[in-house]
């Protein structure tokens, strides 16, 4: 058996371990046994405490190093805590009280969001708040796993998370925004998903505050707060989500400092030094026999009331386990002693307390600690942390209310100083501000909280007269509510003022109570947090590069309960990665890094990725800009020039209807059904070959260069005007009209060209223009107005069809070429094809334009066996029959692209369309930067779009297989992996060892 397969059995065996189950590992309870014998009995009571490793004062993080020294060598301590300081200094005094220690060391952190909450330089994730706005436990999951791969990596065993307090007081001055939120479902559920992240990856979690600390409204570290609730009511809420975490396997829980009369009326008792709560709640009636940890005793909530050693004592009578930051060792030991000789105490239970605690040293591989090695340690704890926090950003914020619909997106207007923005809180540019600046050309206003009403007016009456739409960032205030969390009357007035007087929006970074202020504010989001990430995040939103998922964890007035959030409106429904089995951090991740490579090789200036799986939207990202120099932001809406995925969109849409009807056989000539080439070689061409690229057309007649002057290239007058008329009315691009007439010349250069010898495979324009001609003859409607009429209009779509300068603002178009040698203009919202356009811009070879989600519609309905919203607009068979390998000498289906033959055994390194891409998968290129692919096997649709010829042929989208590239990585993200990944990581695998990389075990 390898030394992977070990220890990965060895992580599954703990972690779903319960306490019977660490009775029953005998290996644990040998090496227990084995230890306990060589302790004494004051070393026996030492192993219960944990000692503070750390403190922070004005100056600096303050060491006890040698306070731990004179601890482990006198009473062989159980454990440290870590708190504040550098991480290699922490590592360092680790590995020096490691070496010095009897019995290793159990190393425990108060993490809820990881190291960074205590350690300097090390990047903290969010709070379990914001965690709470999002609606994906997946996400939970690789927070957590991130959590425990800090820890491991700095030898740590235990992390004191998750909060599973349901914080349903606004006025928490302790819990609040580390709660996950007031819905114990909720709670629950993202707090066994947390623990179980940590325990799979062999960190002992503690569920914490037991009983439930969420209802208080005085700080624990203060005084001890009071919780006059009743049994029945603590049953039904607090205890809800600890119950949940004790069945889900939770392999410790820190005991709160509270006083709930319900539970013990004896007067000044903490729950965390109750008999009644730890010994006859906690363990006799929810049956936890797990570790128990006590709440710092050092905490004036108690230990105004138990002085010095006492506390330790009552803690150990009340049932614990643990005893956390007692502030004397040797005086704790004494009064336990005097607990045991008063008979409060036994040595009994100090025995059994001793043993279990050495049980879980083995279990959570205290007993096997090594030197922790501090080269990279800084960026070993960092990496990944980025990734996650943004994951967590892009799917908690929340749109509370749009009232004006301008906002998302928010466009740049086209004169300058339209937009301002006030950032409340700030005295220079932070993210989200220079994110305004940059892509908005905004002016920027800051106001902070230390300024009075002097600037308010002046502000108030230049922002009303010279800006159409405000932006306001409200930033920097407090995290906990006291005295408004720090926003200052002033800078509220300023708010409601500019609210008065302008169409503006509120993005709220921080705390969510503090919406409070805003509530009745027409546009509002909530941020939770105030990084540079989440305002990168807030700016893609606010840009419509993506949508707001989240939804408020908690309840903030009468306005927005628990819940409240605008979530996204599609023609087809939205889910998380991670419903749909797809690892949603690794996906973002590769995804991102792809598509922004792309930018910043210049392959294309802006794009759009959509995923879906199972019928749902499950990655929908707009990246880049419309152009490298100018600042219109991509957005979801962005409508681009689809090129030659007209072919399968629009022109084979008619096709297999009309074949469905009857009306159109494929093993029918073109002259069957197009009268003006029955005179000509092409009468004969049969149908199913014209649409598998077979029937012997050249791949293109180059119609505009019998229009231009052959010397200076510029269009001729006899066939362009730069007006329109009746007589030249087929607009080309920005003043340049072609004469009416001039189709049918190109019809006839079609029909004039040269036939191709024999059964080639050429793939032509020539075959869908057309196969367009044969849809108008049979239904007596153009292209566009075909399947405008049966499929665009029925199914709901609202960007798809062609021509788009006719029915939308240009602004929402993606340009493409600065056209050098036919239209010399930079194309706008006409098409990019010189050909369809010359045929008025709806040809059946290009001419389409869409957004993402429209061709994601139409790819659903092919995925569906042509069926959509309960409607059928295609039959199974015929979808079947097309999509499916229809030719001998090429990849084609009846005119759907495919997958090479060959791709799982190539040796070329971009298969296409994507090594992974199974033998069913279908779909199109587009020569403007575009791609479509439909995989059934893995009920997968992919959508890519960009202008990759803005503002000239870039090859590099080729170069870079950014396309290929994004499609693997959705394959790589599956959960479980598709045997075709892990046969390709196998081969790439053996490849490394050939050249020794790598290693066989």
């Amino acid at each position: 058996m390898t030394k992977f397969l070990l220890s990965s059995l060895f992580l599954i065996s703990i972690s779903t371990t319960t306490f019977s189950q660490v009775q029953k590992n005998m290996h644990a309870q040998h090496w227990a046994d084995s230890v306990f014998n060589t302790l004494n009995d004051d070393q026996r009571i030492a192993q219960l405490m944990v000692l503070r490793e750390s403190s922070y004062t004005k100056d600096g993080p303050v060491y006890y190093d040698s306070l731990i020294t004179d601890a482990i060598t006198k009473y062989d301590i159980g454990g440290i805590c870590l708190f504040q300081g550098g991480p290699v200094q922490q590592a360092n005094f680790i590995n020096y009280f490691q070496s010095i220690a009897k019995t290793p060391l159990m190393v425990c952190i108060d993490g809820e969001w990881g190291l960074g909450m205590r350690q300097d330089s090390v990047i903290p994730l969010n709070h379990q708040m914001m965690l709470g706005a999002v609606n994906d436990t997946s996400i939970v999951a690789a927070y957590g796993k991130v959590v425990a791969e800090q820890c491991k990596r700095e030898g740590i065993h235990v992390n004191f998370a998750p909060v599973v307090d349901i914080n349903n007081n606004p006025d928490n001055p302790v819990i609040n925004d580390r709660s996950f939120g007031e819905n114990k479902y909720k709670v629950a559920q993202y707090g066994v998903t947390y623990m179980k992240a940590m325990q799979n990856e062999g960190v002992l979690a503690c569920a914490k505050h037991f009983p439930g600390h969420g209802d208080v409204s005085v700080d624990s570290h203060l005084d001890l707060p009071v919780i006059n609730k009743s049994m029945k009511q603590l049953d039904s809420l607090e205890l809800y989500p600890f119950e949940q975490m004790f069945k889900a396997g939770v392999g410790s829980v820190m005991i709160a400092h509270l006083y709930i009369p319900a539970i013990d009326s004896t007067p000044n008792t903490a729950t965390s030094l109750s008999k009644n709560n730890v010994t006859g709640l906690l363990r006799n009636k929810l049956h936890f026999n797990g570790l128990t940890f006590t709440d710092a005793l050092g905490m004036k909530g108690v230990a105004k009331f138990f002085p010095g050693g006492q506390i330790a004592a009552q803690s150990l009578i009340a049932g614990n386990d643990m005893l956390c930051l007692p502030e004397d060792v040797a005086t704790s030991i004494a009064k336990i002693r005097e607990a045991i000789d008063s008979n409060k105490l036994s040595w009994n239970d100090i025995y059994a307390k001793c043993k279990k605690v050495l049980e879980y040293k083995y279990l959570y591989g205290v007993a096997h600690t090594k030197p922790i090695d501090t080269t990279n340690l800084v960026k070993d704890l960092n990496s990944g942390v980025d990734d996650v926090r943004k994951l967590v950003a892009d799917n908690a914020i929340t749109l509370l209310k749009n009232k004006d619909k301008r906002f998302f997106p928010l466009s740049p207007f086209n004169t300058d100083r339209d937009i301002a923005y006030v950032g409340i809180g700030i005295d220079s540019a932070n993210a989200f501000a220079q994110r305004m600046k940059d892509d908005y050309n905004a002016d920027l206003f800051y106001f902070n909280y230390k300024e009075d009403s002097t600037r308010i007016l002046s502000t108030v009456e230049l922002i009303k007269k010279r800006y159409k739409s405000v932006v306001i960032g409200v930033h920097n205030y407090a995290r906990y509510p006291r005295n408004n969390f720090g926003i200052s009357g002033y800078a509220l007035s300023l708010i409601n003022k500019i609210l008065e007087n302008n169409k503006a929006i509120i993005f709220d970074f921080g705390n969510p109570y503090a919406l409070k202020n805003f509530c009745d504010a027409d546009n509002l989001v909530a941020c939770y947090e105030d990084d540079s990430i989440t305002q990168n995040a807030a700016a893609d939103i606010l840009e419509g590069k993506i949508l707001a998922k989240g939804t408020l964890p908690v309840t903030v007035c009468s306005t927005y309960k628990y819940g409240s959030g605008i979530l996204p409106k599609s023609i087809m429904p939205f889910a998380t990665p991670g419903q749909e089995g797809l690892n949603g951090l690794q996906m973002t991740r590769n995804i991102d890094s792809i598509a922004l490579a792309g930018i910043e090789g210049h392959a294309y200036p802006g794009c759009v990725v959509l995923i879906a799986r199972h019928g749902k939207i499950v990655f929908e990202k707009a990246y880049g800009k419309y152009n490298y120099d100018t600042p219109e932001p991509v957005n979801l809406n962005s409508i681009y020039d689809m090129a030659s995925v007209t072919k399968i969109c629009a022109t084979t849409l008619g096709v297999m209807k009309l074949y469905d009807e009857g009306k159109l056989r494929l093993d029918k000539t073109l002259g069957t059904y197009l009268p003006w080439v029955r005179k000509s070689d092409k009468k004969n061409l049969n149908i199913k070959k014209i649409l598998l690229h077979q029937a012997g057309l050249v791949a293109d007649v180059v119609f505009y260069k019998k229009t231009v002057d052959p010397v200076t290239g510029k269009p001729l007058p006899q066939y362009f005007r730069p007006d329109s008329s009746a007589k030249f009315n087929v607009r080309v691009a920005e003043h340049l009209y072609l004469r009416r007439d001039y189709a049918d010349s190109m019809n006839q250069s079609i029909v004039d060209s040269k036939l191709l010898p024999g059964n080639e495979y050429v793939y032509s324009d020539n075959d869908f223009i057309l196969m367009a001609d044969v849809v108008k003859a049979i239904s007596g409607l153009r292209i566009n107005k075909y399947v405008d009429k049966y499929f665009y209009k029925p199914m709901g779509l609202h960007s798809i069809g062609f021509n788009p300068r006719n029915r939308f603002d240009t602004n929402l178009v993606a340009p493409t070429e600065v056209d050098q040698y036919f239209r010399y203009q930079h194309l706008h919202a006409d098409v990019h094809d010189e050909g369809s356009a010359m045929f008025g811009g709806d040809a059946g070879h290009a001419g389409l334009f869409s957004n993402a989600e429209d061709i994601g519609a139409i790819l659903q309905m092919f995925l569906d066996g042509g069926r959509f919203n309960g409607k059928q607009y295609i039959k199974p068979s015929t979808l079947k029959l097309f999509t499916a390998y229809n030719s001998s000498i090429s990849r084609r289906g009846i005119a759907f692209d495919k997958p090479e033959k060959d791709n799982y055994t190539t040796t070329d390194p971009h298969p296409y369309p994507s090594r992974f891409a199974s033998p069913l998968t279908f779909g199109h290129t587009g020569y403007t930067g575009t791609c479509i692919w439909v995989d059934p096997k893995y009920d997968l649709v992919y959508v890519f779009l960009s202008n990759r010829v803005n503002p000239t042929r870039s090859t590099d989208l080729y170069r870079l297989n950014i396309r290929g590239s994004i499609e693997d990585a959705v394959y790589k993200a599956m959960v479980p992996a598709i045997p075709e990944v892990l046969k390709r990581e196998e081969l790439e695998k053996q490849e490394l060892e050939k050249v020794g990389f790598g290693n066989s075990e």
